[in-house]
């Protein structure tokens, strides 16, 4: 039985009595087999298995992407059981930012590059409610998606750079049949949408360069905020309609 835990006092009640390791998926809710996946990698390695679902006002620097984002809570919790999970977290906002956002986690080079860069005041909100999260469920490790490999790699710095007693382990990208890497967002393409979805990934993979990459996606109707190489990874960032995409690939 999943137990459904409302506040911050509630969680750490409930931790306290709960022994051995403990497994840690944060979301935004509106779960998908990317989200499985990295569930059942924490019921594999762990214990125990918590799981938030709490869609974070401070890292939407567009009021309408919040307001559009999908909430699909039966079918989250249905995930949640089936899974195993012990505890989801779902919070309200006041729970979660009594200050009302007055403290925030800021770092200053990674995260204004990509898509820090397009959208700003982004990866504040994301390292800050990960941080309350972690504060309060004081997970042995925490498991997030390579789909989103920046803000993956900015909250392996943050845990590192503040001696945060967890491991975060990292899940590799799962995609559909056609390529297109699982998100949350993609209930929102229209049909047509969704059959030109799946060129970012094979724009990403088969063009020799980012540039070249960038031109394809541009060609067939998408708005590209970026595609660039960083290290050995190549990300993308294009919109379909009203509906932005993320990506990235080892190259």
């Amino acid at each position: 039985m999943t137990v459904v835990l409302r506040s911050p006092q509630e969680l750490r009640s409930w931790r306290k009595q709960q022994k051995g390791s403990v497994g840690f998926v944060p979301t935004m809710g509106a779960l998908h087999s990317g989200h499985e996946e990295l569930l059942k990698q924490a019921r594999k390695n762990n214990d125990v298995v918590v799981l938030s679902i709490f869609v974070n006002p401070t890292q939407f620097n567009d009021p309408k992407d919040l307001e559009k984002y999908p909430k699909t809570w039966d079918a989250d919790l249905a995930m949640a059981e089936a899974n195993k999970v012990d505890a989801i977290f779902y919070p309200r906002y006041d729970e979660m930012y009594p200050d009302s956002y007055r403290y925030k986690v800021t770092e200053n080079s990674y995260s204004n590059l990509l898509d820090g860069a397009h959208r700003p005041g982004h990866f504040d909100g994301v390292l800050s409610v990960v941080m309350k999260l972690f504060n309060v469920v004081a997970p042995t490790r925490a498991y997030f998606g390579e789909k989103d490999f920046q803000q993956m790699t900015l909250i392996q710095g943050m845990v590192e750079s503040f001696f945060m007693d967890l491991e975060v382990v990292p899940v590799p990208t799962v995609r559909e049949e056609d390529g297109l890497a699982k998100s949350s967002r993609n209930v929102r393409l229209t049909s047509t949408e969704r059959m030109q979805a799946p060129a970012i990934y094979k724009a990403i993979t088969e063009s020799q360069t980012a540039d070249e990459a960038a031109e394809r996606l541009t060609a067939q109707g998408f708005i590209v905020d970026y595609v660039t190489d960083v290290g050995t990874r190549r990300f993308v960032a294009a919109r379909l309609g009203d509906v932005r995409l993320i990506d990235n690939v080892q190259i």
